[in-house]
């Protein structure tokens, strides 16, 4: 019976090896030269493919234009993509004894670099020494690879580079000394930094997030970005004024659905915010809520390629350097907001002129006029502005009138049903000589009836000692002040 079963094993096994053909797959550009992208294929059943030796990731695998790999003969479809600036192929076929030959030919949508747009993200967990392909596949210029991230550290057992920078490709820059305080109040991505923060060892709640935050900022050209906005401990890091970006296109919305929930931070509500797109409107509403307070905050984004099943790159930000890209130029203007976030649709506005992140001052009633481009793959359900937190339909053909110091920004919406695929600009922001900020005492107080939800949850929490308790309150009182001041709204003298 045993010898029988072996018998079967090895001409089961025999079989399959005959079976097998090559496959032979070449992505090009318009020119028809080979072209790195990213490659979804499946075989009948749904289940993805492999190609030996390129970087994998959950359902793809990237190439540099050119994959050799063997499959069993019978039915496959791929989908083959490069990013949002590209249109992409899809296609069944049949893997046949003889062999297969593809080829794909990817246009370009748009070129957003020569309207001196250049594509960036802040939270990728791949392989160091796969993530310039990673990068050249997405057609993505700046990326962050978080190498240590709480009792994870790359940099445990070797030395610590002392070149964490590179730049290849002539225009793409890839830093590897990144990082990730991820604990019970969420999590900070360090960015930037020459060495890595020492968090190894910390617990759920203690030390305080804020701890390493302060070590953080004394570092010369640190960026400090709140992974996901509906994080815990939120409040208290806007409140430090320590912060630079928020990320508001984040790891929740995937390629293909979302993760439709909190996680472990402050759960939305379910009947205001549902469906697939609720957790992304309920990430926007979070941050409308600390422009009205006056908080000058760029938006982020990030994909974390690498836990969650996203491509690098799904989630980027677009920074407006106008035609010569640097590593400083770049991340100085993604702190003064010139720029866009998205998953899909490229969204790329002017008003009067002017980039986001400008600042409008008037003694009156200001009048915008917008100047809109936008390229999608998907339809758009809708293009909004938000002003001081309000959505309304854009009218670009019409000029908009503001009345009231504030903020406003542009956004679309894409008409997918199973994720929340967008795009949102960087807010401008409106004084209004004289005039209070609209909106700020509402969000003030939502701020600060989180912060009360938060100390009464470390309050209750069993697994510290009275000495910790204290030490990771402490620094919630100093937010509830901070939020308290906002709650008065005070003309301008």
């Amino acid at each position: 019976m045993s010898r029988s079963w072996v018998a079967i094993s090895l001409f089961s096994a025999t079989t399959v090896l005959a079976m097998a053909v090559p496959v032979h797959i070449t992505v090009v550009d318009e020119a028809g030269h080979p072209m790195p992208a990213r490659v979804h294929l499946k075989d009948s059943s749904g289940k993805p493919q492999r190609a030996d030796k390129l970087p994998f990731w959950r359902d793809h695998f990237v190439c540099d234009g050119r994959v050799d790999l063997e499959l069993a003969a019978g039915s496959f479809s791929y989908e083959i993509e490069r990013g949002p600036e590209f249109r992409a192929a899809s296609e069944s076929f049949t893997a046949g004894t003889g062999g297969t030959n593809i080829s794909v030919m990817l246009a370009r949508l748009t070129d957003l670099k020569r309207e001196g747009w250049w594509s960036g993200e802040l939270h990728v967990h791949r392989a160091a020494e796969e993530t310039p392909l990673l990068m050249q596949a997405e057609d993505l210029h700046v990326a962050h690879n978080i190498t240590w991230w709480n009792e994870s550290n790359l940099w445990k057992d070797r030395s610590i580079t002392t070149n964490p920078l590179t730049r290849f490709d002539r225009n793409r820059f890839l830093h590897v000394l990144s990082g990730e305080d991820e604990r019970g109040g969420g999590a900070l991505l360090y960015l930037n930094l020459p060495l890595p923060l020492d968090i190894t060892g910390s617990r759920r709640e203690v030390p305080s997030s804020m701890k390493f935050l302060r070590e953080a900022r004394v570092r010369p050209g640190a960026h400090v970005d709140i992974e996901k906005p509906f994080w815990w401990d939120t409040p208290l890091w806007l409140a430090s004024g320590m912060v630079n970006t928020v990320g508001i296109a984040h790891n929740h919305m995937h390629r293909s659905g979302v993760l439709d929930n909190e996680a472990w931070g402050r759960a939305r509500d379910r009947h205001k915010y549902s469906g697939p797109q609720g957790n992304g409107r309920y990430t926007q509403d979070i941050y409308y809520h600390a422009l009205n307070c006056g908080l000058r905050v760029a938006p982020s984004a990030g994909s974390a390629s690498g836990v969650l099943p996203n491509p690098v790159g799904y989630n980027r930000v677009y920074v407006h350097c106008a035609n010569e890209l640097t590593w400083e130029g770049w991340h100085r203007n993604l702190r003064a907001g010139r720029s866009f976030v998205s998953n899909g649709p490229l969204l790329r506005c002017r008003a009067n002129g002017e980039l986001p992140g400008h600042v409008f001052r008037a003694d009156g009633p200001l009048e915008v006029k917008f100047d809109v481009k936008l390229d999608s793959r998907n339809p758009i359900a809708s293009i909004e502005i938000v002003r001081n937190g309000q959505a309304e339909p854009l009218d670009s053909t019409r000029p908009f009138t503001i009345a009231e110091t504030g903020w406003f920004l542009v956004r679309a919406i894409g008409d997918v049903t199973n994720t929340f695929r967008f795009a949102s600009t960087a807010p401008w922001y409106v004084e209004i000589d004289g005039r209070p900020r609209a909106g700020q005492r509402e969000s003030a107080q939502y701020f600060l009836d989180w912060c009360r939800e938060r100390i009464a949850i470390l309050e209750q929490a069993s697994n510290l000692t009275g000495e910790q308790r204290e030490e990771v309150i402490a620094p919630w009182r100093d937010a509830q002040k901070f939020w308290q001041t906002r709650l008065t709204v005070r003309p301008r003298p």
